[in-house]
């Protein structure tokens, strides 16, 4: 297969038989503009976090402050659930609430699906936001694998039980201060999360804590649907978390590979951006996510099927569209 040299180019060669798989890899990039916090970059949760406000002991809180980020260790979790759920307060009550939601990079694969049936394989995202779970046909067809897990569905981390979603969200509405400030109802102290099953307190969101094992799904559909693509889109990661970034050298050589970022990634991994190179295989489709695969949406002539999405898209990602539907007339 000849490398295309633009995204008509790519839209061709996914309607073509030619292309009978499609796998995507996505990151934190496809959900910028849906303006869900950010917890690892500057100004985020993690770096404004004030452990002399959660729940926790002396010793707790020193580990809280040397590395904000122990509050999504298990240990810690399995020891204090306090931390954990105190922080995920707003994110997890936001989720419920459909607070933020799934950007135009998110319905691309939802379009994928819906008008191509049978060429998308599987969404894998390394996002926890539960986005990619508001496109319906995408979570009704088991199409997404949640690496690290999500916000969306609950269970308990000591026995797996799964537990009920809006049951969850009730009692931490109910029984988790705000360390916040924002809402004036939460209780002033929090109170345990019981699991109905083995009736301890480590009920939580099914991400994936520091000190666990990724979910098997992921490396059961890895090995089940990546060797069969003929596309990987990979959008909005770094590709420097493994084993997620292991799926760009899954796909066989024959499979064609669109990089869509800012900048570069995954050149120690293999990816090419030599456009001068033998045996080319890699598209860099440079830019904001949402911009490409609107970008890409037009050259596909889906952008009247994205368009029925407004109201679900965040106003930024729904303002491009309007633009867009009055530049094309």
């Amino acid at each position: 297969m000849r490398l295309p040299q633009d995204l008509a180019g790519i839209a061709r060669f996914i309607l073509s038989d030619e292309c009978k798989s499609i796998t995507v890899l996505t990151g934190a990039g496809i959900s910028v503009a849906s303006g869900i916090p950010d917890f690892r970059s500057s100004g985020g949760m993690y770096d404004t976090l004030r452990p002399e406000l959660i729940t926790a002991t002396p010793d707790e809180r020193r580990a809280m402050e040397m590395d904000p980020t122990s509050v999504v260790e298990k240990g810690m979790f399995l020891q204090n659930p306090f931390p954990y759920l105190e922080v995920r307060r707003p994110f997890i009550l936001g989720t419920q609430s459909h607070k933020w939601k799934a950007t135009i990079s998110h319905r691309f694969a939802d379009l994928l699906h819906t008008k191509l049936p049978n060429k998308l394989a599987r969404v894998f995202t390394q996002n926890i936001d539960g986005l990619d779970f508001q496109c319906e046909a995408l979570n009704l067809d088991h199409k997404i694998v949640p690496v690290h897990g999500t916000i969306g569905k609950v269970a308990c981390e000591f026995c797996g039980i799964e537990a009920n979603y809006e049951q969850f969200c009730h009692d931490v509405r109910a029984n988790i201060k705000d360390i916040y400030g924002v809402d004036e109802d939460a209780p002033k102290e929090s109170s345990s999360i019981l699991c109905k099953n083995c009736k301890r307190p480590t009920v939580k969101p099914t991400t994936v804590l520091f000190g666990s094992s990724l979910p098997d799904d992921f490396f059961e559909k890895a090995h089940l649907d990546v060797p069969q693509a003929d596309l990987l889109i990979v959008a909005g990661t770094s590709l420097v978390v493994s084993p997620a970034n292991s799926l760009v050298n899954l796909v066989p050589t024959s499979c064609l590979r669109v990089i869509v970022n800012k900048e570069p990634v995954g050149e120690f991994l293999g990816i090419d951006y030599d456009t001068s190179s033998l045996n080319k295989r890699d598209f860099f489709a440079c830019g904001n996510c949402d911009e490409v695969f609107l970008d890409l949406i037009c050259q596909l002539g889906w952008l009247d099927d994205i368009e029925k999405y407004l109201d679900d898209l965040p106003p930024s990602s729904a303002e491009m569209v309007r633009n867009r539907k009055r530049e094309q007339g």
